[in-house]
């Protein structure tokens, strides 16, 4: 099992790792946008969305992935009405590339955020990460 860390996400603020390569496949954890840069407060749904997704393509760049090779996201939303826009910020940095999805309204996240974003990637070639 292999810890995966990148300056360029935040740091985790609990008992867990921005992401884990086993077998593999790469686990990324439950991201939220980064507290402190994006005010839940003042930035839009699309800019969480944003924040969420390059937070995201940066632990996936360091475990040697891309979007390409998600096999599965988990999506948290506050608010069924931020559905469509997501699915607009998602495609954008996913393109034609349509991994297994699930999305799920909630009540609220940490920190008041209206969005968080987890994914398994498979590792390309089948080639542990570094």
């Amino acid at each position: 099992m292999n810890i995966i860390h990148t300056d360029a996400a935040p740091t985790p603020r609990g008992h867990y790792s921005q992401a884990v390569e086993h077998n593999g496949l790469v686990f990324v954890s439950g991201m939220l946008p980064e507290l402190g840069v994006i005010d839940p407060g003042t930035h839009d749904f699309m800019q969480q969305a944003e924040a969420v997704l390059r937070q995201c393509e940066a632990v996936l760049a360091a475990a040697g992935c891309r979007y390409a090779d998600v096999v599965q996201a988990t999506v948290y939303l506050v608010g069924v009405e931020n559905w469509a826009v997501f699915n607009d910020v998602y495609s954008r940095f996913l393109g034609t590339h349509k991994p297994a999805r699930v999305v799920v309204p909630v009540p609220a996240l940490h920190h008041g955020y209206a969005v968080e974003l987890q994914l398994i990637a498979a590792l390309p070639n089948g080639r542990n990460a570094m």
